[in-house]
């Protein structure tokens, strides 16, 4: 959905513009996101093939089998990311959520609370802790039907919390506050206080929710001239908890100066593979 070409082309094929995203932070960090044509793309029911990459559910887990390289600015060596990710589901949460009355967009949580166990061939790095995968999908561009976005999931001592709010394009205002139980089944609960934070590095607005009111940005992991990324402290029913937040302006996303830049981020793969 952040594709310049898929933009470019009018979003006649999307199968044609797939690609997976690694995003690895600290001193060995690395950043993939190359774009691959459909030649290059085989699905079925399970799995999912996207270039040398592939993933797959087994019935328990999500595998992921990572073989790629890594683009940086203005630097022409591509550096080799290889590794396994396994997410293991705590619960599957069946429902999903339309973003908007007309239902264009749908946000569906499928593990509010997971185990991931990563290991890394390049670089060479494991570890395993909490995660989470969710999943969008929609019937228009996410410009047409949203100006600004902001979304938290924090995990509490039983299940964890997502906080979604935004102005969507026609100017109208959302927000709901959504508590996961044990079991992955969701419940609308109230919505704690606006707390605001300080703008991104990009002077991306960004807003969380904290029910004292006040919330810190502990690291800020992506810094983007449209997208934020960070860890965050807060309190949320009762409980002290570290947050994921992420900010997104899609009317930075949509400048032309903004579409000129990602290209040097999402290289497009254009070779097809032969067989």
């Amino acid at each position: 959905m952040f594709s310049p070409y898929y933009k470019r082309s009018g979003r006649g094929d999307p199968l044609d513009h797939s690609c997976l995203n690694v995003a690895m932070y600290g001193p060995n960090g690395r950043w993939v996101m190359t774009e691959r044509p459909s030649g290059d793309v085989e699905r079925d029911k399970s799995n999912l093939r996207i270039g040398p990459s592939h993933v797959e559910w087994n019935g328990n887990a999500l595998e992921i089998t990572i073989e790629e390289r890594d683009k940086r600015l203005f630097n022409p060596f591509r550096r080799r990311v290889s590794g396994k990710v396994r997410v293991i589901p705590e619960a599957l949460n069946p429902a999903s959520f339309a973003l908007d009355p007309a239902e264009n967009h749908i946000w569906h949580c499928m593990a509010p609370r997971a185990r991931v166990e990563v290991e890394m061939d390049d670089p060479a790095v494991s570890w395993s802790g909490s995660g989470y995968f969710d999943h969008n999908r929609g019937s228009e561009p996410l410009e047409d039907g949203f100006k600004i976005w902001h979304w938290s999931r924090a995990h509490m001592k039983r299940g964890a919390v997502v906080c979604y709010e935004g102005e969507r394009g026609d100017g109208s205002l959302f927000a709901s506050a959504i508590r996961f139980g044990a079991d992955g089944i969701p419940d609308e609960v109230s919505l704690p206080p606006i707390a605001q934070l300080p703008r991104s590095g990009w002077r991306i607005e960004r807003r969380t929710r904290s029910q004292i009111g006040v919330a810190e940005v502990r690291r800020t992991w992506e810094d983007t001239p449209f997208y934020a990324r960070s860890e965050l402290s807060s309190q949320l029913y009762g409980e002290d908890v570290c947050a994921v937040q992420e900010s997104l302006d899609m009317r930075r996303f949509a400048s032309p100066v903004v579409q000129f830049m990602l290209p040097y981020r999402m290289p497009r793969e254009a070779r097809r593979r032969k067989g």
